[in-house]
């Protein structure tokens, strides 16, 4: 993987050949009525099933170390890092460039997950299972990362990284307060604020660059909402400036820190947006929700829609891949949700609960 730009090396994008593969996958993943079977089934029904459908490459490669719930979450992370390695080898041109910076989300995941297993002191193998290797990290970077013996070690490492100096920064704080936050906060910001470094500031808006910055725009607008209705439900003293992440068009960094204290208000400002048409029923699910759970999968099926409506707008573009990306995250995360549920006794509506259905 390369930055943008480098990695085209004079050849143009293949869109319809991609995206007709895209398309092809994206019709094989699980479909609601698929979630409404699996809330019902126990552990072993639910890796019986997943056997039967393109997950039986991972479920028979895992089933001999795995069972129950870990034998599912290892075969979603390893299958989920098949499926976007194979985007990346589809792809060309700039669409190559686009795939590979989004995908960095996951090296994002990878910093998180080794750092969380060295605070809680958990093993080495129980670290690397979790990790997806489908962002830009060689597995040289991720085996150093494994091999780290303190978060210290893992925050110089990545000295020569995107995500070096705010770690780096982060790391004073946590030595200070002995919590994850400030860490996680930094590895997270980190990666949305360098999403659109070196892209164009003003693209035609229809051109294929101008979708892919109007893509990751939104998706830094939906992060700043949801670290806003954290923070307003949370009711917690915290300075919303410490979560916000610039490259949105949605908030600036004072908007947001009035809004973070009004829910309402904070509901209101998305709705008067641009997003607002798009988001209406999504909102009302918003509005309507509960409890801070509701209102993160009314969130995550927000954004899916609205990466759904920019794909059927522009089929031509990067629009449909990035959709295909979140919709294959979906999966798995619903997954991971339903097999964790079961094997914790929850009931069928429980599990439901937790699960992004559009």
């Amino acid at each position: 993987m390369s930055l943008y730009g480098t990695a085209s090396g004079g050849r143009s994008s293949n869109y319809e050949y991609v995206i007709a593969r895209v398309r092809s996958r994206r019709g094989s993943l699980f479909d609601d009525d698929d979630y409404r079977k699996l809330v019902r089934m126990g552990t072993s029904e639910i890796a019986r099933f997943m056997e039967e459908t393109e997950y039986e490459t991972e479920m028979n490669a895992l089933g001999a170390r795995y069972s129950g719930s870990d034998l599912v979450e290892y075969a979603l992370n390893r299958n989920l890092a098949k499926h976007f390695d194979d985007l990346l080898r589809w792809s060309e041109g700039a669409l190559y460039d686009y795939v590979a910076r989004y995908l960095r989300k996951f090296d994002a995941w990878n910093v998180k997950t080794v750092i969380r297993g060295l605070y809680a002191g958990a093993e080495s193998a129980d670290v690397e299972d979790d990790l997806i290797r489908a962002g830009e990290f060689s597995e040289t970077r991720i085996d150093q990362l494994l091999a780290a013996s303190s978060i210290e070690e893992v925050v110089e490492s990545l000295d020569d990284t995107i995500f070096g100096d705010s770690l780096a920064e982060a790391y004073e704080v946590y030595e200070a307060q002995d919590v994850l936050v400030p860490l996680e906060n930094a590895v997270d910001r980190a990666f949305y604020e360098t999403l659109l470094d070196g892209l164009p500031s003003n693209p035609e808006r229809d051109s294929p660059t101008g979708l892919y910055i109007q893509f990751l725009r939104t998706e830094v607008d939906f992060r700043n909402l949801r670290n806003a209705l954290r923070l307003a439900r949370s009711g917690a003293d915290t300075d919303p400036a410490e979560y916000y992440i610039d490259g949105g068009k949605l908030f600036d960094e004072q908007s947001l820190a009035q809004l973070a204290t009004n829910v309402d208000g904070l509901v209101t400002a998305v709705r008067e947006s641009t997003y607002g048409s798009d988001l209406d029923s999504a909102l009302s699910d918003l509005e309507d929700a509960g409890s801070l759970v509701e209102f993160e999968r009314a969130l995550d099926a927000a954004l899916l829609e609205y990466a759904d409506t920019l794909s059927n707008r522009y089929p031509l573009s990067v629009c449909p891949v990035l959709s295909y990306v979140l919709a294959k995250e979906r999966e798995v995360d619903n997954i991971r949700a339903i097999a964790r549920g079961r094997e914790a006794g929850l009931a069928p509506e429980e599990i439901e609960q937790e699960l992004v259905i559009l």
